[in-house]
């Protein structure tokens, strides 16, 4: 079977009558007087690199694949003539048409070409990747701008907030009188109502040093970056027993705690806390 493909040998076919003609023209017809043989010769030479237009080395591959081909048609012809001295010419035995007539057929592109696949260029080495892209941005301007506008939104709410709603100051104080019972500003109301449970020292430095440690190292503890709340469950339960603890102490120091800062019931005794 020849590898060469289908298109060259077409091309190499057209070449080939194209030089034929041509030697016919220069010899002024001298072959068509000898009853045709120098055409016949002409045609029997394979044609050159640059009339055929043929790479040299399927050239090559072509002529040794005919030669195994005539090699073998030549061994079983002289096989079938029983070994004498004059090889005869033999059809080829129906087995072996058979064989050479199931044989696959190579396979085929657009056109009937039969192309070779002879390399492969990966897309990786002809691209020229400058910088490898990275999930960041700057500070400025896609964080500041963002917190600029969000300090300008509360300060129009305070400013709008401050002319509707009034907060009047209270009293001079009386320090020969001290107010009962004296609560702290609504902000330190947890650290007040943890004063009535603790040691100073255990209420007012340990537990809320170790709650503010505790939200320092959220970052570190949980380093996933999706922003999604499915995602952040152990930041967002963290926070939220933080927040709930604080809230909890604020509430019973502001609406549960009376004359004396005892334990007292709202809706028996009444508030005793001004905002």
């Amino acid at each position: 079977m020849t590898e060469i493909p289908e298109h060259l040998r077409k091309r190499a076919e057209e070449a080939r009558k194209k030089a034929e003609a041509k030697k016919a023209a220069d010899s002024g017809g001298a072959g068509a007087g000898n009853g045709g043989d120098p055409p016949a010769a002409a045609a029997s030479e394979p044609p050159s690199e640059a009339e055929s237009r043929i790479p040299a080395s399927l050239l090559e591959r072509s002529r040794a694949a005919k030669a195994r081909a005539e090699a073998a048609a030549g061994g079983g012809a002289s096989g079938g003539g029983g070994g004498g001295g004059t090889a005869t010419a033999v059809a080829p035995a129906p087995a072996a048409a058979a064989t050479a007539a199931a044989a696959p057929p190579l396979a085929t592109g657009p056109g009937g070409h039969t192309q070779r696949l002879l390399t492969v260029v990966k897309s990786g080495s002809i691209q020229d990747i400058k910088a490898t892209p990275q999930d960041k941005v700057h500070v400025w301007p896609h964080l500041l701008a963002v917190e600029f506008v969000a300090a300008l939104a509360c300060t129009a709410f305070l400013l709008i907030f401050s002319i509707f709603v009034n907060a009047p100051l209270l009293q001079l104080a009386n320090f020969n009188q001290t107010p009962n019972p004296s609560k702290a500003p609504w902000y330190f109301l947890g650290l007040q109502e943890l004063l009535t449970m603790f040691h100073p020292m255990v209420a007012g430095v340990t537990i809320p040093g170790l709650g503010l440690f505790a939200l320092i190292l959220a970052p570190y503890t949980d380093r996933n970056p999706s922003n999604k709340p499915e995602d952040r469950k152990f930041s967002i339960s963290l926070f939220t027993l933080f927040l709930m603890f604080w809230a909890v102490l604020v509430l019973i120091g502001s609406f549960f705690r009376g004359p004396g800062f005892n334990f007292v019931f709202p809706w028996n005794a009444g508030l005793f806390f001004d905002l």
